[in-house]
């Protein structure tokens, strides 16, 4: 259920927004990394207290909305991270929290969001249409919906990170590589840090962001689109908000497998003792991998830490 936006995103928005997040958390770590010869950034968002970045979008949305819109509530749409973070925001605000989810989401993801006390609607994947379910909950709770990449408070907190990377290398980076569901991620980074080239790295098939922007318009995930285990970066289709900010100022994006993203893990766990989950992965395994060239200056966005740890403990054994 992607609603026509309210406003455009702006950078002024990223500002109010970093804002806003710098009086309630404290920024995450920009860690040292090198490959290549190169020297790279790692920003480690798996340390959010929610173990992602989507804490940031949620807090800013939620935080902006009046009271006649808290007391509604809001339903949002997540395989697990911005559940966690609209769920997180809500309770510290007071409201209620009503997030659809895939019944086929990470246990660890589930008991999260239902330990920050929001209530879960399951759905099919494949089989529903989690929009459709979404729209469903809206109309019978009233309730405002939070949008996981297609709402420019959403978007506007998300690029709170490219602030905090600024502020400690005191300088917009050359290059940020993101990974990209439906791109809320990378258009943030792209308002705050207008100077950096943006990479988008999803996994192969569901990348439909970078093929959105080659077409020049909304490309949707094919019907057979291979399984994957980045289960954070398998939106159906981008939208056209978080086009319109990437169009022109997004690199071309990558696609990256499942084999080099559990390659991506393991190097995560053993060099910088971090725990990321597959999604969250994706832009490094799109540098490991050679697909984006590793250069000085880079920063490489770690975005989520929630696994399944019978699953993660297979992939660091190999």
């Amino acid at each position: 259920m992607i609603q026509e936006p309210i406003r455009t995103p702006t950078r002024e928005g990223v500002l109010r927004a970093a804002a806003k997040i710098a009086e309630i958390l404290p920024p995450t770590p920009l860690l040292p990394f090198e490959t290549e010869g190169a020297r790279l950034w790692v920003k480690a968002e798996v340390l959010q207290p929610i173990g992602a970045f989507k804490i940031r979008g949620g807090w800013h949305r939620l935080s902006d909305l009046s009271e006649e819109e808290r007391d509604r509530g809001v339903v949002a749409v997540s395989s697990g991270n911005h559940a966690q973070g609209v769920a997180w925001a809500a309770r510290r605000l007071g409201m209620k929290a009503t997030i659809v989810m895939p019944r086929d989401a990470p246990k660890v993801k589930l008991e999260a969001t239902r330990a920050l006390g929001a209530e879960i609607v399951l759905y099919d994947r494949p089989g529903e249409d989690r929009d459709e379910v979404a729209a469903r909950e809206v109309e019978q709770r009233g309730a405002v919906l939070v949008h996981a990449f297609a709402d420019p408070w959403v978007i506007e907190g998300q690029g709170s990170a490219g602030i905090e990377i600024s502020e400690q290398l005191g300088r917009e980076p050359f290059r940020i590589v993101a990974p990209c569901g439906g791109g809320g991620l990378s258009a943030g980074l792209a308002l705050a840090c207008p100077s950096s080239h943006i990479v988008p790295a999803e996994p192969v098939g569901w990348d439909v962001v970078g093929q959105s922007l080659a077409a020049g318009g909304i490309v949707r995930a094919a019907s057979d689109a291979p399984a994957t285990i980045c289960d954070a970066l398998q939106p159906t289709a981008s939208a056209p908000i978080d086009l319109d900010v990437l169009r022109g100022r997004s690199e071309p994006g990558v696609a990256v497998t499942d084999d080099e993203v559990r390659a991506a893990q393991r190097v995560a766990f053993a060099r910088l003792k971090l725990v990321v989950e597959p999604g969250g992965a994706a832009a490094l395994a799109a540098v490991l991998s050679g697909k984006v060239p590793a250069v000085d200056d880079t920063v490489v966005m770690l975005t989520g830490g929630n696994c399944d740890p019978a699953s993660f403990a297979q992939t660091i054994a190999g």
